[in-house]
C-alpha cells in the first residue's frame, strides 16, 4: 500500500517499525518530525495499530497514517482508522496535528482524503467524535464533509455516509501501490 497524496500533504501508512520508533521517541529512517511530534494522541494511535498487528495482522488500508507536509516531508500529525470496517460498512476515524500546524487546514485536508479513500473501498459511513469544548475539531469534521449526528454528556458525534459506496473489491486508486510488504512486516 502506498502513500495517499493531497495538494499539500502525504498520508503515509505506518509500518510496525515506524510505529515502534514513534513510541520510542526516535524518528529514524530519514523521517523528520515537526517539533511536538508525536503527541499523546499519536502515541495512542500507534499503540492501537501495534496491538492490531499483533492480534489480527495487517490492518491496511484501515490502519494508521502519518500526516507529512509535501513541501519538506516533516511529520506533523496522524490520522487513522480505529479498526476494520464493521458489519454495517462503517469505520471510525481519529486525527491530530502538532500545535504549531493547527489552524492551517491540514487536518481537514487529511480527513477529506481519508474519507474519499474509505468511500472508494466500499465503506458506507465514517464516524468520528470530539469533546464538546473542542470546537476546532468540530470545524475540521464539518469542513471535511462530516455532519453532526448527536451528542452525549462528553462528546459530539459526526458522520459522513454514502449510499453509493464503491465495492471494496473493485476499487483502485492511483496512489495505492503494493510492494509486497505489509505494514506489520
Amino acid at each position: 500500500m502506498g502513500d495517499l497524496v493531497t495538494a499539500r500533504l502525504v498520508l503515509h501508512p505506518m509500518t510496525a517499525g515506524e510505529a515502534e520508533r514513534v513510541l520510542a521517541g526516535e524518528s529514524g529512517g530519514g523521517t523528520r518530525w515537526a517539533p511536538g511530534y508525536p503527541t499523546e494522541g499519536d502515541a495512542s494511535a500507534v499503540e492501537r495499530f501495534l496491538r492490531t498487528c499483533a492480534d489480527t495482522g495487517d490492518p491496511q488500508p484501515f490502519g494508521t497514517y502519518e500526516i507529512r507536509r509535501r513541501e519538506d516531508g516533516r511529520v506533523i500529525g496522524g490520522v487513522d482508522f480505529h479498526g476494520p470496517v464493521d458489519e454495517h460498512g462503517s469505520v471510525t476515524i481519529g486525527y491530530g496535528l502538532v500545535p504549531s500546524e493547527r489552524g492551517k487546514g491540514y487536518a481537514s485536508e487529511a480527513l477529506r482524503a481519508l474519507l474519499l479513500y474509505a468511500r472508494e473501498r466500499g465503506v458506507t459511513s465514517v464516524k468520528g467524535d470530539a469533546d464538546h469544548d473542542n470546537i476546532a475539531s468540530h470545524h475540521v469534521m464539518t469542513a471535511a464533509g462530516m455532519r453532526p449526528t448527536g451528542q452525549d454528556e462528553r462528546v459530539r458525534y459526526f458522520e459522513a455516509s454514502w449510499t453509493d459506496a464503491t465495492d471494496a473489491t473493485d476499487a483502485t486508486d492511483a496512489t495505492d501501490a503494493t510492494d509486497g510488504t505489509g505494514p506489520c512486516s
